[in-house]
């Protein structure tokens, strides 16, 4: 008789760039402004998570976020974005 061990092991790589955000852009803006100049970090982001190491588990920790109003912590899609302000103290994801 032949039985079959497997085993799943969920592995992530986590990865984060920082871009220029006009002084003048509000907290009610911010978001809109992100999502309006993704070409500012869209191919930074790439290349940043291709040289990331693999990290054991969901990657989904709150421990990271200041602002955590949400974390990491969608555990049904296969990739998160998030933003984090430091000046406005204000982060989410996008």
């Amino acid at each position: 008789m032949k039985v079959k061990i497997q085993q799943r092991s969920v592995y992530h790589k986590f990865a984060e760039v920082e871009i220029e955000v006009p002084d003048h852009i509000k907290e009610d803006m911010l978001v809109d402004w992100i999502y309006r100049n993704e070409h500012l970090y869209t191919d930074n982001m790439d290349n940043a998570i291709g040289k990331a190491e693999y990290e054991f588990g969901f990657g989904t920790d709150c421990d990271s976020n200041q602002y955590n109003k949400s974390c990491m912590d969608e555990t049904h899609s296969e990739s998160e974005w998030r933003y984090e302000c430091d000046k406005l103290k204000l982060g989410g994801h996008l």
